[in-house]
């Protein structure tokens, strides 16, 4: 059967050592079609970004580019502008039908710490092959804020899937007359599109602009946090921004997105298409994402966006991205929304759950 793996499945991989772990795993790592990833004893520190290749390991390229190491177990900070590898309490030893694709966490994301999951003779970020058989590292990239990190934190996690099962847009269109993917119309073409939201009712507020100089973030504190010490507000009145190259912003999509139980989704990070800019660092949208039946009415997307190259304008209702659909294997046991106590279910514009007093 072909499809992404749900969290029954996970748990039995779990059981088996198709997934081992260095420590036992804990309450709700387990996602409804995914598994988080979490943060070993030590970092590294090291020169630059890389992938070992075909023929070389992590710890190979390592050696070539270590700088020093940083002892976790105590807490330790990951300075804004350094690039850290660090090994994961999770390997794999996949079957030959089965592959991976890793990405960060919705809250990573929303910080604009970039992390990325790389194995040992990985030619690509985030995609780990069928068979695959090895330790798992997370490379972090503090990019707005530096954090303060500790073993066992979750900043990445990880889907599998048996063969491809992508929805095609007639697909999408079936599924969409079936259990509307959105309010309003779908815009279907290669995925479902969404737009970005800058004429919200009853505010001017559109999004927030991370400031350049503020402190550091610790990635256990929820709640505490207040945003003006790290977030610029973005007000609007004509339904346009003119994002600065290099700048992190955070802004909402206009449409409310509904993942049925059945299906998961992820974001596309970039289209070059629309503009010189990327969208959405964290892609994964868990079954039951915004959806009725687990306690959802529609949840906007956020849209995690950097800019490059040139000062861009973007517009009210400018479609900034895409979200491809794939069919689960089975409907999951556990469905993102309040039942496991999902922190972004019915979500409108929001910051990441380390920040309080938030508008939403």
């Amino acid at each position: 059967m072909t499809g992404v793996l749900p969290s029954q499945t996970i748990k039995k991989m779990l059981e088996s050592s198709i997934i081992s772990t260095s420590h036992r795993a804990v309450d709700g790592q387990v996602q409804p079609a995914s598994l988080d990833l979490r943060l070993s004893e030590v970092a590294y520190r090291v020169r630059a970004s890389f992938l070992p290749g075909n023929n070389l390991t992590v710890a190979d390229r390592l050696a070539e580019f270590e700088m020093h190491q940083i002892d976790l177990s105590g807490g330790a900070v990951l300075e804004k502008g350094c690039v850290y590898v660090v090994p994961l309490m999770e390997s794999l030893n996949l079957p030959s039908d089965v592959q991976a694709v890793a990405n960060a966490k919705s809250s990573t994301g929303r910080l604009d710490l970039l992390t990325r999951t790389i194995t040992d003779h990985g030619t690509e970020f985030d995609r780990i092959v069928s068979g695959y058989s090895g330790p798992l590292y997370a490379e972090i990239c503090p990019r707005s804020f530096s954090v303060l990190v500790r073993p066992g934190m979750r900043l990445n996690q990880i889907r599998f899937r048996a063969g491809q099962s992508i929805l095609s847009d007639s697909d999408l269109n079936m599924l969409h007359e079936l259990s509307p993917l959105v309010d309003g119309n779908a815009i279907i073409d290669d995925g479902l599109g969404f737009s970005v939201d800058l004429r919200p009712t009853g505010t001017t507020l559109v999004g927030y602009r991370a400031k350049p100089h503020a402190g550091v973030i610790d990635l256990d504190v929820i709640g505490q946090y207040n945003p003006e010490e790290y977030w610029e507000e973005l007000h609007t009145s004509n339904g346009q921004i003119i994002l600065d190259p290099g700048a992190f912003y955070i802004l909402v999509s206009r449409e409310s997105v509904q993942i049925p139980p059945a299906y998961a989704a992820e974001m596309a990070p970039f289209l070059a298409m629309v503009g010189e800019f990327r969208v959405h660092y964290a892609g994964f949208f868990d079954p039951g994402f915004g959806h009725s039946v687990s306690g959802g009415k529609g949840s906007r997307g956020v849209l995690e966006v950097r800019c490059h190259e040139a000062p861009f304008v973007l517009e009210h209702g400018q479609v900034v991205g895409r979200l491809v659909y794939e069919r689960m294997t089975e409907i999951p046991n556990q469905l993102y929304g309040t039942a496991i106590a999902s922190n972004y279910q019915g979500q409108g514009l929001k910051l990441s759950k380390h920040f309080k007093n938030q508008k939403n």
